[in-house]
């Protein structure tokens, strides 16, 4: 072992960021992550106030009064910064205090747990569509029995009898049976074993679009296809029927002209898919529902094309992310590893 230890070396590398603030709460020191956590340079980081997110001033100030004049520990807690670059990340601060001479400081430890956070809603929403699914899968079963039932015998009396209404009872039998069956391979979609093969996402991304076609007289779709020989390994079938409900989806969310884009490519052995519309948008109390079985912001919708789209990528150990503004449109992004 070498006689001399870069401390400040460890410091800069330290996985938290660390920042001292004076009793005017400003920054007398800070170390390298801190600079990658605020995303700024040196110049710029003066005030920690500058990057607290307006909810958290208060308690903030709160925090550091009982640093400075109690001698207490601010243990860790959950806030939210704002980089310097506008983008809004989740950390966990700690403020204990520092003695240095005759002056009391406010040491920081700040840690980024924005991935931790959106791990943990990705749980949170997985698990909620497992109860989902288990109740539904039930309710399925025991309702599409006697639905098959009512069907054979409705086309047992079409044989024997005439009668408009009898056509009418089959097609709405149909419709019935047909969302049990949806709500199945969205509840249970272990049903499905379908082999993972070769595919090239953009080239099923094209042929979607050309089945839209006819509908497109009014709707502007713009595609930004990157990376496109990449091959992924998934369940061909279903990946093309979420595609094909997301882009359905954002053509009926449009009134009138509207925009659609969609984009490809691959960063850090993952495929990214961002499909966006001009469409009607949603609230963000909607937002929180979207990928729920028979919730829908259409008025005559199930919700289940979302759901498969929900279920699909979490079987491709994906995620799902949702922006959406009312009145303006949204926008899903679809992150898939290359496993």
């Amino acid at each position: 072992m070498t006689n001399h230890i870069d401390f400040q070396k460890i410091v800069d590398q330290a996985l938290s960021g660390i920042l001292l603030l004076d009793q005017n709460r400003k920054i007398v020191y800070y170390n390298q992550t801190s600079l990658q956590l605020f995303n700024c340079e040196p110049e710029k980081l003066k005030d920690l106030k500058d990057f607290l997110h307006p909810d958290y001033h208060e308690v903030c100030s709160q925090r550091l009064n009982r640093v400075f004049s109690f001698h207490e520990t601010a243990e860790a807690m959950e806030q939210k910064l704002v980089t310097y670059t506008k983008e809004i990340i989740d950390v966990e601060i700690k403020a204990i205090p520092y003695d240095l001479s005759d002056k009391t400081l406010a040491l920081i430890y700040i840690r980024d747990i924005t991935k931790q956070k959106l791990a943990e809603k990705l749980l949170s929403h997985n698990d909620k569509l497992a109860s989902i699914g288990q109740i539904s899968a039930g309710i399925a079963h025991e309702v599409r029995n006697p639905l098959t039932a009512v069907k054979g015998f409705t086309q047992l009396l079409k044989e024997q009898v005439e009668h408009n209404y009898l056509e009418t009872i089959e097609s709405e039998l149909d419709k019935a049976l047909s969302t049990l069956n949806n709500l199945l391979q969205v509840s249970k979609p272990d049903l499905i074993d379908e082999a993972r093969v070769p595919i090239r996402l953009c080239q099923e991304l094209d042929s979607i679009v050309f089945m839209f076609q006819e509908r497109l007289y009014n709707i502007e779709i713009h595609t930004d296809f990157k990376d496109r020989q990449q091959v992924f390994m998934g369940k061909k079938n279903i990946l093309v029927k979420a595609f094909f409900n997301l882009i359905k989806n954002a053509i009926e969310a449009i009134e009138g002209e509207g925009k659609i884009t969609i984009k490809h490519f691959v960063k850090d052995q993952v495929v990214h898919i961002v499909i966006s519309d001009t469409g009607v948008g949603m609230k963000k109390e909607e937002i929180r529902l979207v990928g729920t079985p028979f919730f829908s912001s259409k008025p005559d919708g199930t919700g289940m094309g979302l759901t498969q789209v929900f279920t699909t990528v979490q079987q491709h150990q994906g995620e799902v992310h949702i922006d959406s503004v009312k009145g303006k449109g949204t926008c899903f992004y679809i992150m898939l590893p290359i496993l």
